[in-house]
């Protein structure tokens, strides 16, 4: 099995952080990318499989596939234990629409602040900085007291959390507003499959002279 993704490839670290928490053995390929050039050139198996040419990618023996979740349901299916969907079926659709809400509610705001990471004071920047404050308010009332957003612990808990270490990154950290969801990223935060991810992902900022937000550890850790 290989999985082709990046050092600051948000999408490829949800399937990292999956493959390791049900501890399925990968070769991990890093595609060329840096801060001012980005993915180029891009990786020719990346450009064979997938149309939209990103990672994450993956290759199984015969099996070629892209898009983060997508990839996340075939290691389910292969290796279903530890489970990373609740067993309940309602629990587990409300689990999958929180994965995709990260993805397509919450996680705009943040492109948009990419998009104007060098003029902070834009309006679009403030109404994106109000969207992504608005959707913590939302995941602290959905997670309430349990442990994890879905109650056990699920790929939706891992695709947020890397979401919002983007939005960190972006200006839209979360803030003493949302309590609840501060300890809920220390948990996470301490996972070892969270920490064998992220870790190398803060060293590499680091090593660009970029600012890390301060929750995340060290690849030495």
């Amino acid at each position: 099995m290989r999985l082709f993704s990046g050092p600051l490839s948000m999408f490829g670290a949800k399937v990292q952080i999956a493959a390791h928490e049900k501890n399925i053995d990968f070769e991990l390929v890093m595609v060329p990318f840096t801060m001012k050039e980005g993915y180029a050139p891009k990786h020719p198996e990346v450009l064979r499989i997938n149309p939209k040419r990103q990672v994450p990618v993956l290759i199984d023996g015969d099996l070629e596939i892209f898009d983060s979740t997508q990839i996340f349901e075939y290691l389910e299916d292969i290796k279903p234990h530890p489970a990373l969907w609740p067993a309940a079926p309602a629990a587990r659709a409300w689990s999958r629409r929180l994965e995709h809400e990260s993805d397509e509610v919450y996680f705009p705001h943040i492109i948009k602040l990419m998009q104007l990471w060098k003029t902070p004071q834009d309006p679009a920047a403030e109404l994106a900085r109000e969207g992504a404050a608005a959707y913590y308010r939302t995941m602290e009332s959905v997670l309430g007291d349990r442990e994890f957003l879905g109650g056990t612990y699920s790929f939706a808990d891992i695709a947020f959390y890397m979401a919002q270490l983007f939005g960190a990154r972006m200006g839209a950290d979360m803030t003493k507003e949302t309590p609840r969801l501060l300890q809920w990223r220390q948990r996470m935060t301490a996972r070892p499959a969270v920490i064998k991810v992220v870790g190398p992902m803060a060293d590499y900022l680091r090593g660009q002279g970029l600012s890390v937000p301060a929750f995340l550890p060290s690849q030495a850790t």
